[in-house]
């Protein structure tokens, strides 16, 4: 396969993934106020996001660590385009090290 495609095939879809992840948080936020944050693992993501807002979603290509990014970006309520584009650029960029990596 073509490497721009498949570039764009693992960022499309790692992207909707995270996206689901950022919805989740925001539906989150319905039952819980943000200011209730009781485990120390999502008590540092959401200090994170709300310490960096958007750009800390340039992150969300991390193992484990990106997940909780996109929950809290969700959660936090940061607006969804700005997010949206933050998030593919990190993937994107992540998945071009890879795919020209070992091209």
């Amino acid at each position: 396969m073509p490497p721009g495609l498949l570039l764009m095939i693992a960022t499309a879809g790692n992207t909707l993934g995270a996206l689901t992840t950022w919805l989740l948080g925001g539906l989150a936020a319905i039952g819980w106020r943000t200011e209730t944050v009781d485990r120390p693992r999502s008590e540092k993501a959401v200090a994170s996001v709300r310490r960096w807002g958007v750009p800390i979603l340039l992150f969300s290509w991390l193992p484990i660590v990106g997940d909780g990014l996109c929950f809290a970006g969700g959660w936090l309520k940061l607006p969804f385009l700005r997010s949206l584009v933050a998030i593919v650029i990190g993937k994107a960029l992540r998945y071009a090290v890879v795919v020209f990596a070992f091209n």
